[in-house]
């Protein structure tokens, strides 16, 4: 019986490991401190990603925004451009991976 519950745990551990994006690199990193002007965000996931479904939200001192993804990232990126004045931000994101699950979560950076 021992060996019977060891091997389905080998098998499903795989799909276990493929069950969600998570985000391996951003740009800017999180807690990281940019100059102001036009920059591009980027966050790069362990997966590839359904940019149709996905999303990036700026969030600074006095305003949210949707931001619009860029249509050319690479499979498993989500890139947009943003004009950042001085301030504290949190890019909100939200991906769906091509495997159906959802993550979200958050990056926080400054500018200066």
């Amino acid at each position: 019986m021992r060996n019977l519950l060891v091997a389905g745990l080998l098998l499903l551990a795989p799909k276990l490991a493929l069950a969600h994006a998570i985000l391996l690199q951003s740009q800017p990193a999180d807690q990281a401190t940019v100059e102001p002007g036009e920059r591009t965000l980027t966050l790069r996931y362990n997966s590839r990603i359904d940019h149709q479904l996905s999303r990036l939200t700026l969030q600074g001192t006095n305003a949210q925004k949707t931001l619009t993804l860029d249509k050319d990232a690479a499979a498993d990126a989500l890139t947009a451009k943003a004009e950042l004045t001085p301030g504290t931000y949190v890019v909100h994101w939200q991906v769906l991976a091509t495997d159906g699950h959802m993550t979200r979560g958050d990056v926080r950076f400054t500018v200066k």
